[in-house]
């Protein structure tokens, strides 16, 4: 049976350390920041995380949720309610949300921490709460004065939760193409009716009411046509009487659970919206405007999905790998080989460590990005200094897209190659391994696909919006403060090298794109059509350029203090060797992405459609003459 333990000691190493988290208490929101409250609140959490949520993965996964089409309710595995219980009753529900309504206003990097613990313990479990703070983020920022004051608390302290209805049967990424529809009333409300597929915590029995925030066209003729005409609209399970209580029931119903690969212990629903009654959230048709904030917010929760589940997979691995015995070291000398020796643990093996060292470099790079960008995210929403705000902001957008992609893409191979560790044992359920790789499998999809991430990185943020420069200032600032600190990490003027090429190539797709389109007509379709062709691979150009910077950051720290903290010499030192192993092993593949993006997509649009489906005929039916 899996375990889990939460990675204190390199999470203290980079909230505190690295980042130095306790300097936003400079922000008057955060002025209750030091070490010993962060310190504490790693701590108690982690206890939570090891000793309620971890206990109940594998229970989630066998049990999966009940769907009661008759009494039209849902229940969550045993155990998942009580759990939820002392999650709202240690506050966590309200951790990072606004003190004004319940919350206790603590920063989103230290909320990050929090979700990484939770995610890797239980990660089916931590997706409800996790999608009730999309739905604060998005009332909090767009909702009137009234909807905040009447639904915040409840989703602050955790008694109500919500969900985001976006994807429908007929459409997923395309959302010009949402058919349910928002007939307005006399009263100011609307009855929204149609069906959404794939609604994460869409009905279970952890609260006693559900806010769904859903994505409909209001059925008028001024309505736009296509992604123009969506607005959103928040619509309760049950609607609340005056006084904040659930009443009458809304006509809002799961018609099924999918039944889906992993992540079995939260309901994916399909949900019927019957003439439901729900509020507009923010404009008429601007409701791709407010959604985005959850569904960005979701996007850097998903990234932290992957991290969580590369780590949790790893320690796994590496338990196994001290504890099987298993042949003799490959360099041991002829004349030891014919002796009965005991075998040594696997992890003597070459190719066992190369399995838990790539994992291991992937998920604390992952931690220090993920944890980096929700700082960032922090400044760019609260610091005093507009200056400071805009570049920050500037970072997490940029950033999105490869936290999301590269983060995930990696758990995917990093589960998997922690199930490789145990050998025929990693493919039998008893030890657990196959549920992190099956679970870790829809963070890819979710969310947005990672090839929508990739179009989204080069075509808005890159090309569109030059968000590269803010981004490149922060790189070279890291590598001048390395280089000053004479870090043991031969490759790192190739980091500075690969950071310029990034630049240097974003100006010339920029370039290109904009000649393109001022030429018009064949020239920017097929500028477009290369954009497209090469997204793929520049996100994994830039993520390897970007955790390769991550790493430049922490051997950086780790440097100064294997000469100011003797105690964690061993610590601090392992940190430079896995960097070390980082830019040997791994920060190559920049090199073949690069290339890669210089290729265009020539050969890649070269075969015809017609061709992907070629009809069976006579080909092949005669051999070839003899010479």
């Amino acid at each position: 049976m899996p375990s889990y333990k939460a990675p204190l000691d390199d999470m203290r190493f980079v909230l505190n350390e690295v980042l130095g988290v306790a300097n936003l208490r400079a922000i008057k929101d955060f002025e209750m920041l030091d070490d010993d409250t962060i310190n504490q609140f790693l701590a108690e959490t982690a206890k939570l995380a090891e000793n309620v949520l971890a206990p109940l993965n594998i229970k989630g996964d066998q049990q999966g949720c009940k769907h009661d089409h008759n009494a039209k309710t849902v229940t969550t595995p045993e155990g998942f309610k009580d759990a939820y219980d002392q999650f709202c009753a240690a506050g966590l529900t309200g951790f990072a949300c606004d003190p004004e309504y319940g919350g206790l206003g603590m920063p989103q990097v230290l909320n990050t921490a929090l979700s990484e613990m939770c995610c890797s313990a239980n990660m089916s479990f931590a997706m409800y709460p996790g999608l009730s703070h999309g739905a604060y983020h998005a009332l909090h920022v767009y909702g009137t004065d009234e909807q905040k004051n009447f639904y915040l608390p409840k989703l602050v302290s955790g008694e109500w939760s919500g969900t985001m209805c976006l994807t429908e049967p007929q459409c997923g990424t395309d959302l010009g193409l949402v058919k349910t529809k928002a007939e307005k009333q006399g009263d100011g409300s609307f009855k929204i009716t149609g069906t959404k597929i794939f609604i994460s915590s869409g009905e279970h029995d952890l609260t006693e009411n559900i806010l769904h925030l859903v994505l409909a066209k209001i059925d008028d003729p001024s309505t736009p046509p296509g992604i123009k005409g969506i607005s959103l609209f928040l619509v309760p399970k049950f609607l609340p009487d005056a006084s904040g209580n659930p009443g009458e029931r809304n006509p809002v119903f799961c018609g099924r659970i999918e039944e889906k690969m992993g992540i079995h212990g939260n309901s994916t629903c399909e949900m019927n919206f019957d003439g439901a009654t729900g509020w507009l959230v923010g404009e008429p048709h601007k409701g791709m405007k407010a959604m985005f904030v959850m569904m960005n917010e979701a996007r850097l929760g998903v990234g932290l999905q992957g991290l969580a589940l590369s780590e949790v997979a790893y320690q796994n691995a590496l338990a196994y790998a001290l504890d099987r015995k298993q042949g003799q070291p490959i360099d041991q000398k002829a004349a030891d080989a014919k002796l009965d020796k005991p075998a040594v643990s696997i992890l003597q093996h070459p190719d066992v460590r190369r399995e838990l060292l790539t994992v291991k470099a992937q998920a604390e790079g992952a931690r220090m990005l993920a944890y980096w960008v929700a700082m960032q995210l922090d400044i760019s929403l609260k610091d005093p200094d507009e200056k400071k705000r805009k570049a920050a902001k500037k970072c997490v957008d940029l950033l999105t897209p490869i936290v999301k992609a590269h983060m995930t893409d990696n758990a995917v191979d990093n589960t998997n190659s922690a199930m490789q560790v145990f050998g025929g044992h990693g493919y039998i359920k008893e030890h657990g391994m196959e549920q992190f790789n099956r679970d870790a499998r829809i963070t890819r999809l979710y969310e947005g696909t990672n090839g929508i991430q990739a179009l989204d990185l080069i075509g808005r943020k890159v090309l569109k919006e030059n968000l590269m420069p803010a981004y490149g200032r922060q790189l070279r600032a890291d590598l001048k403060a390395a280089f000053r600190q004479k870090v043991p990490l031969y490759p790192l003027a190739s980091l500075a090298c690969y950071g310029t090429r990034l630049e240097a190539r974003t100006m010339y797709l920029r370039a290109r794109v904009g000649i393109a389109r001022m030429l018009g007509g064949k020239t920017a379709d097929k500028a477009m059509r290369d954009v497209g062709g090469i997204a793929t691979d520049y996100l994994n150009f830039m993520s390897y350029v970007v955790m390769g910077h991550m790493w430049v950051k922490m051997a950086t720290v780790a440097n100064e203090r294997l000469a100011e903290n003797p105690e964690g010499k061993s610590f601090y030192q392992t940190k430079i060797d896995v960097a070390k192993f980082y830019f040997d092993h791994l920060m190559p593949r920049a090199r073949t992405y690069a290339r890669l993006v210089r290729k265009g997509s020539g050969s890649l649009m070269a075969v015809s459609p017609e061709a992907f489906a070629h009809d069976q005929t006579s080909i092949g039916e005669k051999s070839r003459p003899a010479e």
